[in-house]
Formats: structure tokens, sequence, C-alpha cells
């Protein structure tokens, strides 16, 4: 069982590094990409609250919350997406289909380890500016930056968690950018600008959790991901294209100078309130010092402010313990989210807000299940000739859960 979820583990990463493009969206273009993770499974159906404390859920989003995890836990997510991009003049639609996250739980008696995978950024755009007279633009940018964690969470009283990852970021970026002669034999001047990313980080969490009013449960979280260095190795290819990309009249390589990009330092705060197995509700407040952030290489007017996200939402399972009666054990979960993003385009400030409902459906026979969850939202806006993005999110999750390090009672 353990070889395969490492050899699992092993042909996950290769897939995350060299052939994940799970954004088609266009602002994606500036920092490093479209940043995707916003949780496990769970914590995203409910509008990506994470205070909320499970024991057969790895809680992706604050380490200190791996304590609470009771058996041996295997989870792998996946992001199905539908994007319907909208100008002042037109729309397109895009569908990816991305992984999302691998993670592995272990908990033993006094400590809960944890590692995995999570994309960290994603860049999937295609632009293109024909309102020059004498030239016309084409933008395309791919890859992105993933995220190799390792964790611990334990108790340090009975009812406080600590809990920490050290994180390892990498990735590759590709801009390519086109320009073409408008009216002029078929002439491109076609640039190629490689970033190869690499940088360790930390996540720290707490979790509180207490009873109230004999049958109630109070929780509160705090995770704090310090400022950290983000270091690029550059390459730009210069080429000029007759007829096609395949023939050039000249080419050009060189190595550009290594920059430091400030991953955003962030604070997050939760608070909610529930009964064990059968309810809960939480909200989460973000915030996110990104105005140290910067893009690799700046074409368009941009800047970065501090960003935060507002997230309320819940769960509700109608009996845990049902012996007949399939919808009784279905775990009900909804939530919203509200953000700020930070980017700032052309004066207009980027938000990006979504409505969620999911679904933790068991698997009979044994202590594993699966999640379902849909996501509706919309990004930015059509205002100063931006694009506006209306979003579909289907996303599938399993897990797969064991009993590890058990005492037999009998030899």
């Amino acid at each position: 069982m353990i070889k395969r979820i490492f050899l699992c583990l092993f042909l996950s990463v290769s897939i995350f590094a060299f052939s994940q493009e799970g954004t088609s969206s266009p602002y994606s273009f500036f920092g490093i990409g479209d940043v995707k993770f916003k949780g496990s499974l769970d914590a995203r159906a409910m509008g990506t609250v994470s205070v909320i404390p499970d024991s057969i859920h790895l809680n992706l989003s604050n380490p200190a919350q791996y304590a609470n995890l009771k058996i041996t836990n295997y989870a792998v997510g996946i992001n199905f997406n539908n994007n319907n991009l909208i100008t002042n003049t037109q729309s397109e639609k895009t569908k990816r289909t991305s992984l999302d996250y691998i993670s592995v739980g272990i908990p033993t008696k006094k400590v809960t380890f944890a590692f995995g995978i999570t994309p960290f950024s994603s860049v999937g755009y295609r632009l293109k500016d024909t309102s020059g007279e004498d030239f016309q633009y084409a933008y395309r940018g791919k890859g992105g930056v993933n995220k190799v964690f390792l964790g611990a969470g334990t108790k340090i009283t009975k009812n406080l968690n600590f809990g920490a990852n050290v994180e390892y970021n990498f990735g590759q970026i590709e801009a390519t950018s086109i320009t073409y002669i408008n009216g002029g034999p078929l002439l491109q001047t076609k640039e190629v600008n490689t970033s190869n990313a690499g940088g360790l980080s930390l996540n720290t969490g707490l979790f509180y959790e207490r009873k109230i009013f004999k049958k109630y449960n109070l929780y509160s979280s705090l995770v704090y991901t310090p400022e950290a260095n983000l270091r690029l190795k550059n390459t730009r290819q210069i080429s000029l294209v007759t007829s096609s990309e395949a023939n050039y009249d000249s080419y050009n390589e060189e190595t550009l100078p290594n920059t430091t990009i400030k991953l955003p330092s962030k604070f997050a705060l939760g608070l909610g309130i529930g009964q064990s197995l059968k309810w809960a509700v939480g909200t989460e407040i973000t915030l996110s010092n990104n105005k140290n952030f910067t893009n690799r290489f700046a074409e368009i007017e941009s800047t970065f402010k501090n960003g935060t996200r507002f997230a309320v939402g819940g769960f509700y399972l109608p009996k845990y313990n049902a012996y007949s009666g399939f919808f009784k054990k279905i775990t009900y979960r909804a939530g919203f989210r509200f953000e700020n993003t930070g980017l700032v385009i052309n004066g207009k400030q980027i938000k990006d807000n979504s409505a969620t409902v999911g679904f933790g459906l068991p698997l009979r026979g044994t202590l594993s299940n699966i999640n379902v969850s849909v996501e509706y939202g919309s990004r930015g806006t059509v205002a100063a000739d931006l694009i506006r993005e209306k979003y579909f999110n289907f996303n599938f999750a399993i897990s797969f859960n064991d009993k590890w390090f058990l005492k037999p009672k009998f030899d």
C-alpha cells in the first residue's frame, strides 16, 4: 500500500511539472500567473473556509489541523474548468482539466505528518492586439509554479494545535510575444521569455477548539505565511520568422540576469461554531501583502495592492452512523467567497467572487469517500477595455482512508 502511494505521488509530480495547463484566464499574464490553490475540496465546497475541523480529511490550508486527522488519508483532487471570457464586443468559451492536489496524511500517537503537491499558480493565456495601424501583436503563455510540501501538526494542549509546513516552489513559465506587420509579407518577430523558478517557503498555523453550551463547539484558527523569495533563472530567444514558425531567417538566444520575486506574506483568521458530526458554520478572512509583488516581464500597465478574501460556509450531516438511508450519510456543504485579488490594471481592481455547493459521498463498507462540488463565479470587469470572466468549476476528489500503525489487541 505504501509503495503504491509513493509511486502515485512520483508520477503525479511529473504530471504537475510538465503537463499542467490549469487556466485559460487572461489575468494569468500578470505576476507568476493565476493563483490556483484554494484548499482541499471539502474546504473549497464551503467557500474555502478551513476553520472547521475534520477527522477523515487532511486540511491543506492550516497545518495545525493535521493533528485532528484520526486515520491515514491519501487524497487526489481534480478540477474541470469552463470559462466564458467577455469583452465589450465579443466573448469566447474555454475548457481546462487539471490535477488540483495530491496529499498524504499519516497520524501517529503524538504527531501527524503530511506531504504532497499542489499548484501555486498557473499560466495559460492567449491574447491578441490588432489595434495598431502598422503592427499586430500576439501573446501566449504557459506553465506555472507548483508546490511540494512536508509538514507536521500536533496538540500542544487538549484544546490547542500547532502545525507547520516547509514548502519548495518550482516550475517553468514561458511567455511568447509575436509581432506581425500589417499588409506586408509574412514576416514575424518572435520573442520567447522563459523563467525557471525555485525557492523555499513556510506556512504555519494554530487551531483552537473548546466546548460551549454543553453540546456545541467553538472553533478558531490562525494561519501565517511569511514572505518568501522565488528565484527565477531567465532566458530569452528572439527570432525573425518568414512564412511559418518553422523557417527562421535569424535566431538569437541570450541568458538574462537572474531575478527574485517576493512571494506575498499571508495572514488568515477564522471563526466557527458547530456540533460534532452534525453541522458547522464558519467564516474566514485572509489578508495578502501583495504590494511588493512584481511582474516578471512588465508589458501592460499593472500594479499590485494588498489583497483580501472573505469566505463564509458550512456543512450539514443528517446522520453519520445511519444503518440505512444513503442520503442520511451524505455531507452537504455550501459557501461563498468574496475576493479582491490585489491586481490593478488600467486603474481597475480585479475582484473575484463565487458561490459553491458540494457533497461528500461515503463509499460503502470503507472509511473512504468521494467529494464533489460545483462553483460558479465571476472575475474582472469589462470596464477600461478589460475582460470579465464567468466561470464554472466542477471539482472532484477521492479520499482513501485506512488505519495504520495501530497496535493489535491480539497476536
